[in-house]
């Protein structure tokens, strides 16, 4: 459809590139005169959107790349280092981080979108195609990244999911000490991984080049399925389609920045703030939400083999769909049956999002067959057998009756989707249940934090007396890694000056060296140091805390958590609660009880601790009213020692949070002011076009 270009640029200099390559008229005829059908509705905005989400995660993850180290021993505490003292680094991690769930969130709207209204269909077969070849490249691609901060999560993820390739029969063995690069994840898979992690995006970039190419050739579909027959039908890409992009590109780019600047921490997992330990298998191990529904098919048969055939089976079947529903009418929107079972199937890939991140267990198990088996039904009978039984409504005869008669159902989803819908309700409602009992720890109860909320900051006092109960009571024991003394003085920290923090750097003993001598040697700390351990190595950590090495606490905010269970973390997407981790922390502090409940057994050498899981935790009770004395008068308890040594805790582990909040505000005032901006002015270009 965007055929020969007769565009002829004025300027000579464009002319005489023309001549030679015509670049500006491919462009010309493919994004300025190339005809649009003109009823698009905002469903055909997600491919601008997922072009723009690919650029950005190529540039953020370009620059990324040039402050990250591919190295075991280094790569968790590089990231760290990114988010803590590079310019923005934050900034930057939180745009490619919380970018590649936007990005999916992107893709799956669109996938949906071109099953409802048939988009695979003749002649768009190999366009289909295409668009399921990145949908496989930006899984593997997502996979890959997700390895690199090489947390808790990332480490297990990365042997779990390599070790599936074991399955494949003669070869499996093989394959997986490829890509481990010898007999266990480690230093070779990570420099793998982020070698294909950084490859792959250009050969997304490859590829959607080919599939916007076979939407130019075959033309872009539309809600009612008709091709378009005369210039009645469409309308210029440019400036219609173009501003029409640009707004719901904005529209997205406020989702976007809400995770970026509010919730950057709500669709990752609290044990990839934790560093990556072989010898500790975290208690329940999931892959990222995107990948969920098809970890619940995999996890849901339990042969190793077919459940790994399954899993991949469940994405390549999308390939064979255009021969798999025989239809004529393209658009469910004219064909009543097709709507119910799509709304159906979309329950069904959402549920077992749900289960794919809840234990293989129970109810969840015998779930998780039902569904995996309605997801293959729905591609190998039902669309089949809807093509043969269902008599669809009239179709209009062109894109232009279709926008002047408004024909179509608009309808909302049939009473049988609700029904589903109940009974995914239902489902949801008895697993939180089942997951409760199973939790074994009391929940954490909520505080009010000064942090919290789009305008929250840190209280200045609670910091200062916080690090005051860190070097009096925790130090012993707890080290602050990732913290330097000069944060101290930086701005949305304590409030310290310069000197103060030297000052208060000077009363650390430093281990620097060796001098002329070759002889390691104490010195005074000085601000661009960072707070010492209080053990010389982990073996020493253990053997002074009966076999338990304390952690580091300067992420420890960020690495604990607690589930709040449904439908509580959809509240918490609204009202950007994220302080699970401050509120178990502070709980944890004042959990200590003299007197074990009946039917709990303590091992000894072990302490009752109300929140914490098992109940059975190494530390003694830390905390005890009196123990650090404040200047400013502030009540020497228990509850306030905990609330202030966590919210000081909060700041270590996020210590440019005011600055990201501040810039959040600047972004969204900004947004929603362009998002105004181009709706009227897109009203205006589409006013004489409806």
């Amino acid at each position: 459809m965007s055929g020969p270009s007769d565009y002829q640029p004025s300027n000579p200099a464009l002319q005489w590139i023309e001549r030679r390559l015509p670049i500006f008229g491919l462009m010309h005829s493919s994004f300025v005169a190339y005809p649009t059908p003109r009823n698009l509705n905002y469903w055909w905005t997600f491919g601008a959107i997922l072009s723009f989400m690919l650029g950005m995660q190529i540039l953020t993850g370009v620059i990324l790349a040039m402050h990250y180290t591919p190295h075991a021993d280094l790569a968790f505490k590089s990231v760290e280092l990114i988010v803590r003292d590079v310019n923005y680094g934050w900034l930057l991690r939180n745009m490619h981080a919380v970018g590649a769930s936007m990005f999916f969130v992107a893709v799956y709207v669109h996938m949906f979108r071109g099953l409802y209204y048939g988009s695979y269909k003749e002649p768009r077969e190999v366009l289909w195609i295409l668009g399921v070849i990145i949908y496989l490249l930006m899984m593997a691609t997502g996979f890959m990244g997700y390895v690199l901060p090489w947390g808790q999560m990332s480490f297990w993820g990365a042997t779990v999911i390599t070790n599936l390739f074991s399955a494949i029969p003669y070869v499996g063995e093989s394959i997986v000490t490829l890509l481990w690069g010898g007999y266990a994840v480690g230093n070779p898979t990570l420099n793998r991984f982020f070698s294909l992690h950084y490859l792959l995006p250009f050969v997304i970039a490859g590829v959607v080049v080919l599939h916007v190419w076979a939407l130019h050739v075959a033309g872009q579909n539309n809600p009612d399925g008709v091709e378009p027959k005369t210039e009645k039908d469409t309308v210029p890409f440019t400036p219609h389609a173009t501003i029409k992009d640009m707004f719901g590109v904005v529209c997205f780019m406020l989702l976007y920045a809400w995770f970026i600047f509010y919730m950057p921490n709500y669709l990752g997992d609290a044990d990839n703030y934790i560093p990556a330990n072989p010898g500790v298998t975290p208690p329940h191990i999931v892959p990222e939400w995107y990948y969920l529904p098809f970890y619940a098919i995999l996890r849901s048969i339990p042969d190793k083999l077919a459940g790994v055939v399954a899993m991949f089976g469940a994405i390549i079947i999308l390939c064979f769909l255009p021969w798999l529903d025989a239809a004529k009418t393209k658009s469910s929107k004219y064909r009543p049956l097709a709507k119910q079972f799509f709304w159906i199937f979309v329950v069904v890939c959402i549920l077992l999002g749900y289960l794919g991140a809840q234990p293989p267990e129970g109810i969840y198990v015998i779930a998780g067959r039902v569904l995996t088996f309605c997801y293959f039904a729905y591609f190998l009978i039902v669309l089949p057998l809807l093509a043969r039984i269902e008599k669809p409504r009239p179709v209009p005869n062109s894109i232009s009756d279709a926008v002047l008669a408004k024909t179509g159902s608009r309808s909302t989803p049939m009473v049988s989707t609700a029904i589903v819908l109940a009974l995914a309700g239902s489902l949801f409602a008895g697993s939180i249940d089942s997951a409760k009992a199973s939790e074994g720890s009391d929940r954490p109860p909520g505080n009010k934090w000064s942090f919290s909320g789009p305008f929250g900051t840190f209280d200045r006092g609670a910091l200062q007396r916080g690090l005051k109960v860190y070097k009096e009571v925790c130090a012993s024991c707890h080290g602050l890694s990732y913290v330097a003394f000069r944060n101290l003085a930086e701005p949305g920290g304590p409030g310290y000056s310069v000197a103060q923090a030297s000052a208060f750097a000077a009363e650390y003993k430093v281990k620097d060296g060796p001098n002329d001598a070759g002889d390691m040697f104490e010195r005074a700390g000085r601000p661009a140091d960072y707070f010492p351990s209080p053990f010389p190595n982990e073996q020493a950590a253990r053997a002074a805390n009966g076999g338990a090495a304390p952690p580091d606490l300067s992420l420890i905010t960020k690495a604990r958590s607690y589930k709040r269970g449904f439908p509580w973390f959809i509240f918490d997407a609204f009202t950007q609660y994220q302080e699970q981790g401050p509120d178990y922390v502070t709980a944890l502090l004042q959990g200590y009880e003299e007197k074990v409940p009946e039917g709990v057994t303590i091992p000894e050498g072990s302490y009752f601790n109300r929140y914490f899981p098992g109940h059975a935790i190494k530390m003694p009770k830390p905390l005890s009213d009196g123990q650090v004395t404040y200047d400013d008068g502030s009540p020497a308890t228990v509850a306030q020692y905990a609330k202030d040594v966590t919210t000081f805790l909060m700041w270590t582990a996020e210590p440019h949070m005011e600055a990201r909040k501040r810039l959040g505000f600047q972004v969204f005032v900004f947004l929603v002011l362009f998002a105004g901006l181009m709706y009227f002015t897109k009203k205006k270009v589409w006013a004489s076009s409806h």
